[in-house]
């Protein structure tokens, strides 16, 4: 018998909604929030109903009966670190998901709404691989300076579908692989992949790395340091520098990478040393992860919406492809990956983890 998922997928003024008959998609749609609406409420939290009213009036113009679904899946949102898989949204994690542990963000609406759909329904909801998943190691951690412990806040969700992806194509476990996932969007995120676990990873959200269309990457720290006491930035100026105004918003003032790359081509010289600055530091991070895992990679994938340039492949294949062969995935196919999620734990495939 075949398992009908509902996806929800919160974004800031949208609502990514997708419904799937085991992994084929039926229908999808990315639901606009005018800006003025969302101003109506004080928080991200007061959103909930609002939206699920909009996503059941977007099932019923689809002729989409919501007793048909037997599971519903949300996006996950910043709780507290835990390890990757798909989890139950358990009463604790919908509690951490309304107080906002990590912070308020759109994202925390995907298991809220998953769950009182999925009650009001009886049906189970989840959540798969939010950006707080956390599989570093205990040395990964250690930043230099005790008060400031390293994190893994990243792509985890489309990082570990396209491991999986790129397993089952191959015919072989992501447990089994070692690989290095390399996600390139309006931030950029470089994973060592040990066994099926994400070892070690730059934490995006606060720019750690290299440099990205918005985020300025890892800087000289002790320049940093004069800049914020300079008294010439307030701090919220200042972390507007490295992660909104960092990286080619600073040099190039735009975050559109196919930009860039038509900038860098036709000849502006400022540009084309930004982009082949961009992947130079790409490649670098990619050959940390290789020496965290021993030399021994079995490949090297490429995703994001950045794939998508065959200049991408092109040129970290030339950088990287000693360390091992480059496979690329472009964009990202976050419906699927959550849908894919809920149905190994509904098939069978994996036990839903506890928060």
């Amino acid at each position: 018998m075949s398992i009908k998922t509902l996806v929800i997928n919160p974004g800031s003024t949208s609502t990514k909604v997708g419904v799937f008959e085991d992994e084929t998609l039926l229908f999808e749609e990315t639901l606009r929030h005018p800006t003025e609406e969302i101003a109506k409420y004080a928080s991200v939290i007061d959103q909930k109903d609002f939206r699920k009213e909009i996503i059941l009036d977007f099932l019923k113009e689809k002729n989409c009966d919501p007793k048909t679904l037997n599971v519903i899946v949300g996006r996950g949102g910043l709780l507290k670190p835990i390890p990757g898989g798909t989890y139950a949204v358990s009463d604790a994690l919908l509690a951490d998901l309304k107080a906002g542990v990590q912070g308020q963000h759109a994202s925390n609406l995907g298991g809220i709404l998953a769950r009182e759909i999925g009650d009001f329904l009886g049906v189970p909801s989840y959540i798969v691989d939010p950006v707080v998943v956390d599989e570093l190691t205990d040395k990964a951690r250690i930043s230099g300076m005790p008060e400031l412990p390293r994190r893994s806040i990243f792509h985890a969700l489309n990082q570990k579908a396209v491991a999986r992806h790129f397993a089952k194509e191959n015919g072989k476990r992501y447990e089994d692989l070692n690989l290095i996932v390399i996600h390139m969007g309006g931030g950029v995120s470089v994973g060592a992949h040990d066994h099926g676990k994400v070892v070690d990873v730059n934490n995006i959200l606060d720019g750690e790395g290299c440099f990205s269309p918005e985020r300025s990457g890892t800087v000289p720290v002790g320049d940093l340091v004069k800049m914020c006491f300079s008294g010439k930035y307030t701090q919220k100026e200042v972390y507007k520098k490295i992660c909104g105004n960092g990286g080619f918003n600073g040099y190039l003032h735009t975050n559109d990478a196919r930009e860039v790359g038509k900038m860098a081509e036709s000849g502006n010289a400022l540009a084309k040393q930004v982009w082949e600055a961009f992947f130079y530091q790409i490649a670098k991070d990619a050959g940390a992860m290789a020496a965290v895992l021993h030399g021994k990679v079995d490949q090297i994938i490429l995703t994001g919406g950045i794939a998508y340039n065959p200049f991408t492949a092109k040129t970290l294949t030339e950088y990287l492809g000693w360390i091992a062969p480059v496979t690329t995935y472009p964009g990202e196919d976050e419906l699927l990956a959550l849908c894919q999620g809920a149905l190994r734990v509904m098939t069978g495939e994996e036990e839903a983890k506890n928060y």
